[in-house]
């Protein structure tokens, strides 16, 4: 069995299977037995199952939020909001079944019809983080299986029980076994199953860009059809004419979004001169509002991070900056609750020659760099050799548009710190990945394209 501690407290919260190679080789024996028949059910009858698995769940919901509390760490009001976010994608997604469209295309021959139809990749294999437990496991899901594909997770060791509790409520739903299965186990030798295993069509995963590398070429041999939502170094950009109390509020909002340890986090913030103090001050006073607490209670705190891991490398990053020059605002160290709380951090007088300019934080804290000019901004946020997302904030909209076109960044966020929903499509670009998820373009990564030629009708 695998052990679930919450990472507030250190006390165990439950345990997982720990599968053999044999249970994980049985479970792609299951997803590709059910594969022919769950592809053919009508798309009507799939968007039923997911209708009655969002009903179900959307009624436990406070259940829900309250088991990923305790493994994960993050508060209830923050859990239901993921909960809300990964509800959305079962609900889309039970809609967008009835609507994977094809085409007729002008034939080239006067006896003939040209038609395009979109058929389901095969059995799915997807692989999901700690950090969204809920929320990552419904969008791969939900859209696998609007597609008439079958799948197997494989969700993060540290957060299983929530994953489980998902499964649960789809058997009550009646999604069957083969059709949404679940292994829990060694990362690695799962991993090399789902890659080389012919039957496993496609690959989704969420997590770090070496271990997308890795996965990647680990396919290359069976030629998967692959999603990666990998790594991301986030620029949250503020010009002088931005509404600056408004852009406070949204990049401590967005930074301190699962403490930090998240994907989308802005992780370089860059301030135009002329308002630079003016910012570092209000969001000091906004995060000194904000309690570091445990994760069971009412209002939005800081928890605690991941594992001592997280933590190890969080403060090495904070204690590089500081002995290259960093003023460090607010923070700078561990937090005296111990454990594996980080105080909530604010660090300006910074360089891009250190260290944590280009790594990915994930943790509590606010880098802040200075800026004059528009286009020295622009490159300095395409000088990483990641393209998630990026923010900015501004009020000019000629300034907004030329952003849009020239930060490398799959997704461009202005003037708001909040970036996802199920109607959007997610995903980035350069060693950030590929793919996308969300929206009607999610649910064309889990279909092929096939063109039929109907001669001799004359």
């Amino acid at each position: 069995m695998i052990d679930v501690f919450n990472p507030a407290n250190g006390t165990l919260v439950g345990r997982a299977p720990l599968h053999s190679a044999a249970q994980v080789s049985a479970a792609v024996d299951r997803a590709s037995a059910a594969f022919p028949a769950w592809s053919r059910t009508l798309a009507k009858q799939r968007s039923e199952l997911l209708r009655k698995w969002f009903e179900l769940v959307s009624a436990d919901r406070r259940a829900f939020a309250e088991l990923m509390c305790l493994e994960n760490g993050k508060c209830v009001a923050e859990a239901l909001g993921e909960i809300d976010y990964g509800l959305g994608f079962i609900e889309w997604y039970a809609e967008e079944a009835k609507r994977v469209y094809g085409d007729t295309i002008p034939t080239h021959a006067s006896d003939a019809a040209v038609l395009v139809t979109k058929e389901p990749v095969g059995p799915v294999a997807a692989i999901t983080p700690w950090n969204f437990p809920f929320m990552m496991i419904t969008r791969k899901v939900a859209t696998a299986l609007a597609a008439g594909c079958t799948i197997i997770i494989k969700p993060a060791e540290e957060t299983p029980l929530t994953a489980y509790k998902l499964l649960e409520y789809a058997r009550k739903a009646g999604i069957p076994e083969g059709v949404f299965e679940m292994v829990t186990g060694d990362p690695v030798g799962i991993g090399e199953r789902f890659t080389n295993d012919a039957r496993i069509r496609k690959i989704s995963f969420t997590g770090s860009t070496a271990v997308g590398k890795l996965l990647a070429r680990q396919s290359a041999g069976t030629l998967k059809k692959m999603t990666m939502e990998l790594g991301g170094n986030a620029p949250f950009i503020v010009f002088d004419d931005a509404d600056i109390e408004q852009a406070a509020r949204g990049l401590v909002a967005a930074k301190l979004r699962n403490s930090g340890q998240v994907c989308i986090s802005p992780n370089r913030i860059y301030v135009q001169s002329s308002v630079h103090d003016r910012l570092v001050a209000r969001i000091k006073e906004l995060v000194e509002e904000i309690p570091v607490e445990q994760g069971l209670q009412e209002r939005f705190v800081v928890g605690p991070l991941i594992n001592r891991r997280a933590l190890d490398k969080v403060a090495e990053l904070v204690d590089d900056a500081k002995a290259h020059g960093a003023k460090v605002v607010l923070g700078g160290s561990a937090h005296a609750r111990g454990g594996l709380f980080y105080a909530p951090t604010i660090l300006t007088e910074l360089n891009d020659d250190m260290q944590i300019r280009s790594t990915e934080i994930f943790g509590p804290v606010f880098p802040v760099y200075r800026f004059d000019t528009e286009d020295e901004v622009i490159a300095r946020s395409n000088d990483t050799e990641y393209g998630l997302v990026a923010y900015a904030w501004t009020r000019e909209l000629g300034r907004s548009f030329r952003l849009s076109r020239n930060i490398e960044s799959g997704m461009v966020i202005l003037n708001s710190g909040s970036v996802g929903t199920a109607s959007v499509p997610f995903g980035g670009v350069k060693q950030s990945g590929y793919g996308r998820e969300g929206s009607h373009y999610g649910i064309e990564e889990y279909v092929h394209v096939k063109y039929t030629l109907m001669a001799g009708l004359a």
